[in-house]
């Protein structure tokens, strides 16, 4: 059967990911896990006016935000589950502690880990976002048999995987652009910039005197924001 596994990972200063032997498997693997994926958008309040040149106002594009894996795991110390034989359940948990939440002090910050299962889940990188521990069963002395654990990771991309995934079209950019029949720099602002009050400032930059009707074929610079 194949096991959900945590493991360590090491991010290189050149970007890139090594995988460690440190590990951790579950004995009792998850009954589900939720993938969530969620994209930003700013279009400031509901009552704010329409922005000039558009029909009607439109969230902008914000940002796409890490993606976040969380699942549920059920640690066992009473024996019943022979892969725990012999271990304590604060031994299993302070073991998974140490790949995904413990403070590493050599890159001053927790480790990335890779979370698999399968084929199912092959590849998700992430840092441990929370950590949640109920402990449900105890021996007379206190101590704890058995603890469900609830955990979601966030999910991480180097700095260089950043860059190749990020939009082409960046306002941060300088773009040359050929007006077709239609435009308006309101709308081309929208396109570009996710912000149409800038028609101003490009009318400025291209010496234009009026913004309200655009001459097809002709080309405008839409300068990076700073």
């Amino acid at each position: 059967m194949e096991r959900l596994k945590i493991t360590k990972c090491l991010v290189q200063d050149d970007g890139t990911i090594d995988i460690q032997d440190l590990s951790f498997s579950t004995t009792i693997n998850p009954e589900k896990y939720s993938h969530n994926f969620k994209i930003s958008y700013s279009g400031g309040k509901p009552t704010d006016p329409a922005p000039l040149g558009l029909p009607s106002k439109t969230p902008r594009y914000a940002g796409t935000d890490p993606e976040t894996l969380s699942f549920d795991l059920i640690i066992d110390g009473t024996g019943v589950v022979p892969e725990t034989s012999g271990k304590t359940v604060a031994g299993q948990i302070d073991a998974l502690k140490e790949i995904a939440y413990t403070y590493n002090g050599e890159i001053h910050e927790p480790n990335v880990v890779l979370i698999t299962w399968g084929s199912g889940l092959t590849s998700f990188f992430g840092r441990l976002n929370s950590l949640n521990i109920d402990y449900t069963l105890f021996r007379a002395t206190g101590e704890a048999l058995r603890a469900k654990l609830s955990l979601s990771f966030m999910g991480y991309d180097t700095p260089i995987e950043g860059a190749l995934e990020s939009n082409k079209s960046s306002p941060d950019m300088t773009h040359l652009v050929t007006v077709r029949a239609g435009d308006t720099l309101p709308l081309l602002c929208q396109r570009i910039y996710r912000d149409p009050s800038r028609y101003l400032k490009v009318a400025r930059d291209n010496g234009l005197d009026g913004f309200r009707e655009l001459v097809p074929g002709r080309e405008l610079i839409f300068k990076p924001i700073r």
